[in-house]
């Protein structure tokens, strides 16, 4: 798992969170991930949507892609399609994905890249395997995470951030142990490079084999842990957590200064993963407004679909293909991949 590896003890570190008054956070749900069948005939594990997507708030969808080993001819990727009111945060672990969409925006995203495009009034992109992958075969490790955008932010201009592996805030454990990679959002303030227009917090950790991981978090937000590989637990109750499953927390109690999530890794791990558990904590400040959403729209109104639609058919979403231009950097029912 190459997604951007560092030396903990050389990073800094995240503040010791007094245990008597923290709020921590418990655990109000455990959702294990379903599998579908994506773009040209890729295979996800789906926690969300599935469960009651006002706990997942301001997200819509997760997608997790392989682990997997292709052979030769296997890779596949999504044909171009429409995307309105929403963002898709695409977060490549290991191998590559290849991006294009009618903003020019796009570009090779590989090994702790992320590519995040705001489809916001209206977009095409495609994602396909790069053809080495293709030809040769190889690791595939991924994950899309779908934002939401206020009514405000709908019909914003699309735009497309290329964020780097070197681009991410890399920070340690209270004791050195473990790695939290900042993808987007604030951790005991330091900044990830991902620019939102809903506030949220995406993290990648490594939680070295036995060690405890104690993370600040705002208590406005809600906060989620799916697990990648490896096994652990969540919360103060220590509720266990094993590959493809996703925890909820509950909201903040406010009876501390503070409020922190918990998370504790198995002392043994499966071969899978050998430099740790490996997590995804999400959370962010909910929306909470109505959703209508169908295939590749995600709007307030059934009205606003509608249009959507009639804005695709009648090419106002972008033409294809687009030149390539220069990018934002580092700063359905059927819901699915892309």
């Amino acid at each position: 798992m190459p997604a951007v590896m560092a030396d903990p003890l050389t990073l800094p570190r995240l503040p010791v969170l007094p245990q008597d008054s923290t709020d921590w956070r418990r655990v109000a749900k455990v959702v294990t991930a379903q599998r579908h069948v994506e773009g040209e005939g890729f295979q996800v594990r789906r926690p969300f949507p599935g469960m009651d997507l006002s706990l997942a708030d301001p997200f819509l969808l997760l997608d997790h892609m392989g682990a997997v080993e292709y052979a030769p001819g296997e890779a596949k990727g999504t044909p171009w399609h429409p995307h309105r009111g929403f963002e898709t945060v695409t977060y490549i672990i290991d191998g590559a994905f290849q991006h294009r969409d009618t903003t020019g925006g796009g570009g090779l995203i590989a090994d702790g890249g992320t590519q995040w495009m705001t489809a916001a009034s209206g977009i095409q992109h495609i994602e396909q395997p790069p053809p080495e992958l293709v030809a040769k075969g190889g690791l595939f490790h991924g994950v899309q995470l779908w934002v939401n955008l206020p009514r405000a932010q709908k019909w914003v201009a699309p735009r497309y951030q290329d964020i780097g592996a070197r681009d991410v805030t890399l920070l340690a454990a209270d004791d050195g142990s473990s790695l939290v990679r900042v993808i987007a959002g604030s951790l005991a303030g330091h900044d990830g490079p991902g620019v939102t227009y809903t506030p949220i917090n995406y993290l990648h950790a490594t939680v070295a084999p036995g060690a405890r991981l104690a993370l600040p978090w705002p208590r406005d937000f809600n906060a989620m842990v799916y697990v990648l590989s490896g096994r652990g637990t969540v919360g103060v109750e220590e509720v266990g957590l094993d590959e493809g499953r996703l925890a909820v927390f509950a909201g903040s109690h406010h009876r501390g200064s503070q409020d922190g999530l918990v998370l504790r890794a198995a002392d043994a791990q499966p071969q899978a993963g050998t430099n740790g558990w490996e997590v995804l904590v999400l959370g962010g400040l909910p929306i909470r407004e109505p959703i209508a959403r169908y295939g590749p729209f995600v709007m307030n109104t059934r009205e606003e679909i509608v249009q959507a639609f009639e804005d695709f058919q009648a090419g106002r979403m972008g033409t294809i293909p687009a030149e390539p231009v220069p990018h934002l950097s580092s700063a359905d029912e059927n819901l699915g991949v892309g």
